[in-house]
């Protein structure tokens, strides 16, 4: 990664699936705003919006803040056409340049009816995306990539790759297909509590729906963990691979792991008992941001 890339996105982020002003009503648009400032002057690098969010959800992001990188964690393509993230992009540009990055995804199949070719279908999104006026160029996307054909593609038509519900193992496999340069900043979810048996509960809550998801699965099979490991939302080796369990100091340790396998930036979802990733834990932001001092 660049100085330049580094300097953008910084070494920690925050991912939140709850920054979707455009799913919510005016109190919640407020609570967003204030989230957002807060987060700004904590110092975290990057905001990544997550559970497929629109461009109008990350224009008011942007317009929340000042001058923290805002990126989508992951846009749909196939809810938004790309000549329709384009003009959007456009707009926020006019009045924020630079600050907002594309992560783009191809979903799953579960979830998308008309799903079929991904591979292809993001290819073609891409072309769409260079020859829009103006257009969303390599350097203002991510893809959101597990396998190797996907780490390929984001390497050669965008700045990197935003891997989902991977491990550190994963990083270090896809830092070797992404090679030296791309940017490579997984996602990480964090749960804050001590009580290892309670952490594992909030860890499984949210993790049992992803398991019904064959990429991810797909995914995980590659790593090395049997169909077994799926059982009841999660086996304990698996939910000590994807999660960080435990106390700031323990996310800090194994964010670094991450770091060490060869991401550039890491982006953490926290969860929460009461509700899992779906609020604003501010709390536990001030919490992470502390831990982490001069580091983000």
């Amino acid at each position: 990664m660049t100085s330049e890339t580094h300097e953008t996105f910084g070494r920690v982020g925050i991912w939140s699936g709850a920054l979707h002003a455009s799913r919510t009503d005016d109190a919640g648009r407020g609570a967003i705003t204030e989230a957002v400032a807060e987060l700004e002057e904590l110092k975290y690098g990057t905001l990544w919006i997550g559970g497929s969010p629109s461009v109008d959800d990350a224009a008011a992001v942007v317009a929340a803040s000042r001058t923290v990188t805002v990126a989508t964690g992951i846009l749909s393509i196939w809810d938004h056409s790309a000549e329709e993230v384009a003009a959007g992009i456009a707009e926020i540009e006019a009045s924020a340049p630079g600050r907002l990055v594309l992560g783009l995804g191809v979903s799953h199949g579960p979830m998308v009816p008309q799903y079929t070719k991904p591979y292809s279908a993001m290819v073609a999104y891409l072309d769409a995306l260079d020859a829009a006026n103006p257009p969303v160029g390599p350097r203002r996307r991510v893809l959101a990539a597990l396998g190797p054909k996907m780490l390929k593609l984001a390497t050669e038509r965008a700045l990197g790759a935003h891997p989902y519900l991977v491990t550190a193992e994963h990083t270090a496999e896809a830092r070797t297909a992404l090679g030296p340069d791309a940017l490579l900043a997984p996602e990480l979810s964090v749960v804050l509590d001590t009580d290892t048996d309670r952490a594992r509960t909030t860890a499984r809550n949210m993790l049992a729906m992803y398991l019904q998801l064959p990429n991810y699965t797909d995914n995980l099979l590659r790593l090395g963990f049997a169909e077994s490991d799926f059982d009841g939302g999660g086996s304990v080796r698996l939910l000590d691979a994807l999660f960080a369990l435990g106390d700031a100091g323990r996310v800090k340790a194994r964010t670094q792991e991450y770091l060490d396998a060869g991401a550039d930036h890491v982006a953490l979802q926290v969860l929460t008992a009461d509700g899992g990733g779906s609020g604003l834990p501010r709390a536990e932001w001030r919490e992470l941001a502390e831990a982490f001092g001069d580091e983000l």
